[in-house]
């Protein structure tokens, strides 16, 4: 999408800190951290919102996940733990179109959120 900050992230045409990149995510450090630890994982893919995740995107979704805790490990968060999220749509806070997670740790984390 030519609008799109993520593909723009993903082009290079922007300007990141990138702490993954696999074949089809990469992670970056958030420029507005809510956490200590703030990440974001972003396929390659765009792919706007959850909702128009196809039953062919499973690899990537697991390779999102596989890379949560490579990240979780490298910046030790493992343990005592982090938080994951994503938003779908406007009233869940989505904020950027295109599909991605938020890894956040450093701290304890409030429930419920939001």
């Amino acid at each position: 999408m030519e609008d799109c900050l993520f593909c723009k992230i993903i082009e290079g045409t922007v300007p990141s800190e990138k702490v993954y990149e696999g074949e089809n995510v990469i992670g970056i450090k958030d420029v507005i951290p809510q956490a200590p630890h703030h990440y974001l994982l972003i396929p390659k893919k765009h792919i706007s919102t959850i909702t128009k995740i196809m039953p062919e995107d499973a690899g990537l979704i697991a390779e999102m996940f596989a890379a949560v805790k490579q990240i979780a490990r490298e910046v030790s968060i493992e343990d005592p733990g982090f938080r994951i999220v994503m938003n779908q749509g406007k009233e869940g806070g989505q904020t950027v179109y295109h599909l991605h997670m938020h890894i956040l740790g450093g701290r304890p984390m409030d429930w419920p959120p939001g």
